[in-house]
């Protein structure tokens, strides 16, 4: 809250529309990715912290925040053109990539087709792979659309009402679906949350996660990449960590007790202090753990 967010918001014209974003601090570039329903506040618990010694960049991705809306129907791999161009115009040849949920099904597209965009990966809870269900599986679709619709009709509302995300219980039905615990959330920083609800990318970015297929190009990650998860996540299912681990080479996993689908604003601290060791390790070098890589904070 100390931050003058102002001195370091910036618009960059991106595919011919214009882009929202973050841009602070100096040194190796650090992009955080939102997910759906998402903005770039999805990220205030991390941008002061690595803005320290990282050029941090976090973005409203086009159709969410105060992003126009893009050119082109969204798309995931659209999405990963969009990080990619937007690193042209940056001057960023290559960077660390953050991203949450949906983010992190760009992150990782990014990595798939651009290769030499991403040194290093941090996947929170991503999606790309549960949600291939909407299209296979009529039940189980229907209920996690509905999610969705839930979450996004509260969050439509708290973006109309500051005060609803400034009351706990209130916060706690806004929340409920990405907190394990969302009463403990700090009021402020809940009420920045919904900044990024309500917008017209939804529809279109839930659409184009359900129809993307991911999984069975996993295998052409070949950055070093790191899986975040809560183990009370009710967005993505804690079991597609294991799928991420097992089909992206040089990956390992890290899964926090009592924890929801927004580790980095759940566990702030714990958080910062994992992926900072990460984005800090020499080459080959990884930080012992149990069981095939996990490690259970």
């Amino acid at each position: 809250m100390d931050v003058d967010w102002q001195e370091h918001l910036r618009w960059v014209r991106v595919h011919d529309r214009w882009m929202n974003i973050v841009d602070i601090g100096q040194g190796p570039p650090l992009i955080f990715i939102h997910g759906l329903s998402g903005c770039w506040q999805n990220w205030l618990e991390q941008i002061p912290h690595f803005a320290h010694d990282h050029r941090v960049i976090a973005v409203d991705l086009p159709g969410f925040g105060h992003s126009e809306m893009p050119v082109e129907e969204i798309s995931i791999s659209g999405y990963a053109d969009t990080i990619d161009a937007l690193m042209n115009e940056l001057g960023i040849q290559t960077a660390q990539i953050v991203g949450n949920s949906m983010g992190g099904f760009i992150g990782a597209e990014l990595a798939i087709q651009h290769p030499p965009r991403v040194e290093r990966l941090v996947l929170v809870a991503a999606a790309g792979l549960s949600i291939e269900s909407i299209r296979t599986e009529r039940t189980h679709g229907l209920r996690h659309r509905a999610e969705n619709i839930v979450f996004f009709s509260l969050g439509h509302l708290a973006s109309r009402s500051h005060q609803v995300a400034l009351r706990s219980r209130l916060r706690y039905a806004l929340l409920l679906l990405v907190a394990a615990h969302p009463a403990q959330l700090p009021g402020p920083l809940a009420a920045q949350q919904v900044l990024g609800s309500g917008k017209r990318g939804f529809s279109q970015a839930l659409e184009a996660m359900c129809r993307y297929p991911l999984r069975d190009r996993l295998e052409k990650i070949a950055c070093p990449t790191l899986i975040v998860w809560g183990d009370k996540d009710r967005l993505v299912p804690l079991k597609d960590a294991s799928v991420f681990e097992r089909l992206i080479d040089d990956s390992r996993k890290i899964i926090y007790k009592d924890t929801g689908h927004v580790s980095m604003m759940e566990r702030p601290a714990r958080f910062n202090e994992d992926v900072r060791a990460f984005l800090e390790e020499a080459p080959g070098e990884q930080e012992p753990a149990p069981q095939a890589g996990t490690l259970i904070r």
